[in-house]
């Protein structure tokens, strides 16, 4: 993209204007040569022998979901699942802030990016994004979907973010719990961030923000990768942060849609972003070669050590965090989908990094198995995804993506039923954890044996395979699957203590069914597809 012409960044003046936002200087949309100019030169980041731009963001290396909050007014108040997820701050509290953000603001030096956040043009959302580093600004281009010229003229948007990265709340007084905040305000259509200077709080808010608003449409927002194979066979996959959405959507066999958020309408699917938010902790060539032909000129490295002297990337240090990243557009992966919009799903894949090693590495499941653990959303947290947590821990994130769902599960899960219902949409459940063994003691389960299953649940193989029942965890699990050994199929068999797998597989059975509680009044057929102790 080019830069803009003055005419229309000094309409972008004038509409911030109307909201009191008076800026001294605004760089808007500029090309991507000129925002890593610009980052260099502020010294926000440097050069890697890769080509990338390298940066460090601070103190905080993942994201403050305690620190997260949403409006609580006339739109929200009876609408968004209110608790420790979805946290109140009241209308008076944020206009105390934001108050206060214009006043920090003015006269200063900001980058705009004006975009889009959804590739279907009938559904997506205009924003605009305004931040105070050049390499934020950079992010976001990379990230969410870039507008042509043509349509940057007129452009109006429907949501506006503002980070400011050294400005502070005040704990207590405007109604936050640190000085850190991200707040969405559906009724200003606005978010507010302030005093951490990690991307992702950019990316997930403007996530948030659609979770909200597609329901409404009649559209299933979703926490899932996507990609297409050369049949025109749509494959989502769902999963937290560090559970293989991305690493297994970037097959080489088939085309990328995107890498971690979609809509599903009645066309089809569709991604809502223009790029990758790729892990970069322990990559290799050999494993993921597209990802690692990714890292070059256009893509930024966050928290990735580089090496003194040879400016290389060393992707196995994770001194600074395991939460390592680099963001680069969708284009950089040979044969992704552009405009990113597919079909239907054939199959869904739901993944989970079970620390346990108890659970099945794939089992198939039924329509309201498929929504039990759509709504329980079991992983482990991995290391450096979240401040604080620096090895496995066992969660429930209901929608694999709790943090970023503002509505009941119960309504995600419904549109999930009903969309695997009207397309005969198969569903498997893949452990992409520990096998043989919990954390410490087990191994992680080979790429290799994953990406085979994959294929196998892709290409129809499972179809023909018998399954046996596990009594534990109420799953019907493969008996054979090409590519991978037998033994390792049923976790029960990797184990050199069977009556220790039976223990804590019954443990993680009962977390399972003591975390379903919190959702109140389920159908029984659904409650009943999940652990029955």
């Amino acid at each position: 993209m080019n830069d803009n012409p003055r005419s229309i960044t000094r309409k972008c003046m004038v509409q911030l204007e109307k909201m009191d936002i008076r800026l001294g200087k605004i760089h808007r949309n500029l090309s991507v040569p000129s925002l890593i100019e610009i980052a260099i030169h502020r010294k926000e980041g440097v050069f890697s022998l890769t080509g990338a731009l390298s940066v460090k963001t601070g103190k905080f290396t993942g994201r403050s979901p305690d620190d997260r909050y949403i409006v609580d007014d006339n739109i929200t108040h009876n609408s968004v699942d209110w608790g420790k997820i979805n946290v109140p701050i009241s209308q008076q509290k944020f206009e105390k802030i934001f108050r206060r953000m214009k006043k920090y603001v003015e006269g200063r030096e900001f980058f705009v990016f004006d975009g889009y956040v959804g590739a279907d043009i009938e559904i997506r959302l205009p924003i605009r994004v305004i931040t105070d580093k050049a390499w934020h600004s950079f992010f976001a281009t990379q990230i969410f979907i870039r507008p042509t010229m043509a349509e940057l003229e007129n452009f109006s948007p429907a949501f506006t973010l503002l980070s400011v990265n050294d400005f502070r709340a005040i704990p207590g007084v405007e109604g936050t719990r640190t000085e850190t905040f991200i707040i969405i305000s559906f009724g200003e259509k606005m978010v507010l961030i302030g005093s951490t200077s990690y991307a992702g709080e950019i990316k997930k808010a403007m996530f948030s923000v659609m979770n909200y608003l597609l329901p409404k449409k009649g559209v299933f927002p979703m926490h899932c990768s996507a990609n297409v194979g050369v049949d025109g066979n749509t494959a989502l996959f769902f999963g937290l942060s560090g559970t293989g959405k991305t690493t297994l959507s970037t097959d080489p066999e088939r085309h990328l849609v995107g890498d971690d958020e979609h809509g599903w309408s009645d066309k089809g699917i569709f991604n809502f972003e223009g790029g990758c938010y790729a892990k970069c902790i322990n990559l290799k060539k050999e494993n993921e070669p597209e990802i690692w032909k990714a890292i070059r000129f256009g893509a930024v490295m966050e928290n990735v050590i580089i090496k003194e002297g040879t400016r290389e990337p060393d992707f196995g240090d994770g001194s600074l965090t395991e939460n390592t990243r680099v963001v680069y557009p969708i284009e950089f992966i040979p044969g992704a989908r552009t405009p990113s919009v597919a079909g239907h799903p054939k199959v869904i894949v739901f993944l989970t990094a079970d620390a346990f090693g108890v659970m099945p590495p794939i089992a198939k499941l039924t329509q309201e198995g498929a929504m039990y653990h759509f709504m329980s959303g079991y992983t482990s947290k991995l290391a450096g995804t979240e401040r604080g947590i620096t090895e496995p821990k066992e969660t429930f994130s209901q929608c694999f993506g709790a943090p970023f769902m503002p509505l009941h599960a119960k309504e995600y899960a419904n549109m999930l039923g009903k969309k695997i219902a009207e397309h005969n949409t198969k569903v498997y459940l893949i452990n992409t954890g520990w096998s043989g063994g919990p954390y410490g003691i087990g191994k992680r389960m080979n790429l290799k044996y994953t990406r085979a299953m994959v294929t196998a649940a892709l290409n129809g193989d499972l179809e023909k395979v018998p399954f046996k029942h596990n009594d534990i965890f109420n799953l019907e699990i493969p008996t054979l699957c090409p590519g991978v050994p037998s033994t390792i199929l049923d976790p029960s068999n990797t184990w050199a203590d069977n009556d220790k797998y039976i223990m804590s597989a019954k443990r993680l059975a009962a977390l399972f069914v003591n975390n379903f509680e919190k959702f109140g009044e389920i159908s029984k057929e659904i409650r009943n597809a999940g652990p029955l102790l």
